[in-house]
């Protein structure tokens, strides 16, 4: 459904970012918060299945700390750098995702993990192309962006 939608939503972006409506981010956070009271993460995984994220210098602090390795180590056990030098995780599915879908260090995972699919993140309109993306990966993202054009519409 998502790549059949594409088009319209890149229109529908293209006009969001010229144009952004003054109350975006309060209608984000609050279609944000609708979507993921009925929708359970677990069920899907797509995101930790077909994607990896970015970590920060912190968060691969924080998962060393809790593996109880030095941070290089995790870099050289976990990681690669990718061709826009950051770090990602050696390969998908990710390592961390058990057979139930949990991931396995959920309390410590990276920001990029804690914010995905970042439909509630303030100044939405500038992650157009990122929110394309997820779209496609996301059904709870697909769907808050289908609300969005119901309630905002260009």
């Amino acid at each position: 459904m998502a790549k059949d939608k594409h088009p319209e939503n890149k229109k529908y972006f293209d006009k969001l970012k010229k144009k952004t409506p003054k109350n975006l981010d309060y209608v984000m956070q609050e279609l944000h918060d609708q979507e993921f009271r009925r929708t359970d993460c677990l069920q899907c995984a797509n995101c930790c299945k077909t994607t990896g994220p970015l970590f920060t210098a912190a968060d691969i602090e924080r998962i060393a700390k809790h593996f109880r390795q030095k941070p290089q180590q995790f870099i050289d056990q976990y990681l690669r750098i990718d061709e826009d030098n950051d770090y990602v995780l050696q390969s998908v599915p990710c390592t961390f995702l058990d057979a139930d879908n949990y991931c396995m260090i959920y309390d410590v995972r990276p920001k990029a993990c804690r914010e995905f699919p970042h439909t509630d993140r303030k100044k939405f309109q500038q992650i157009a192309n990122l929110t394309l993306k997820n779209v496609a990966i996301c059904p709870a993202a697909y769907n808050i962006v289908e609300e969005m054009k119901k309630r905002l519409p260009l």
